[in-house]
């Protein structure tokens, strides 16, 4: 009998071997992603809402070319998926226009992208101070704002900036 369970003993080290090879083959189970929209689909939102508003004002203040430089050098970036550079080419043009409504609002959804969501809410609503109160950068501030409350459940919050987001759209005249 002691003969046969030292036979059995070099199939202790070989079993164990395989299980412990066994368990490194097991995939990693994915981390659970937060509930809601992706920042991706918030800025699409946001965009979609300056695109969509169709009103008679729309506000195009006089612009530093720099600053303009630096604007389209960062959507470029943002068409990349470089949103550290394109952060930082607009935190450039806010060091040179600190009160530079789209840029600031461009900013916002650079926060958005980079999830730094209490920076993309502040940022949307100082531009929205300083901006028209009228037309698609308007409405891409409120949409920000709508975004950013609901992605933390603030339904009475998202619903009060939907409704400054339609209060954007300045209709035209009927005319007959």
């Amino acid at each position: 009998m002691p003969f046969r369970s030292l036979r059995a003993l070099p199939l202790v080290p070989a079993a164990l071997a395989g299980v412990l090879l066994a368990a490194c083959s097991q995939p990693v189970p994915e981390a659970p992603r937060p509930a809601g929209k992706s920042n991706v689909a918030m800025v699409a939102e946001i965009q979609a809402a300056g695109a969509s508003d169709k009103s008679v004002i729309n506000v195009h203040p006089l612009v530093d070319p720099g600053i303009t430089a630096l604007q389209d050098a960062a959507r470029n970036d943002e068409r990349n998926g470089q949103y550290a550079d394109a952060a930082a080419k607009l935190d450039m043009a806010l060091q040179r226009n600190p009160d530079s409504p789209d840029v600031l609002q461009d900013r916002a959804e650079l926060a958005v992208y980079m999830g730094n969501y209490d920076m993309a809410e502040q940022l949307a609503r100082k531009s929205w101070s300083l901006g028209s109160k009228q037309g698609p950068l308007c409405a891409r501030n409120w949409q920000t704002v709508v975004e950013m409350r609901q992605r933390v459940n603030d339904t009475a919050g998202a619903a009060a900036a939907s409704k400054s987001v339609g209060d954007c759209r300045e209709p035209g005249i009927q005319r007959f």
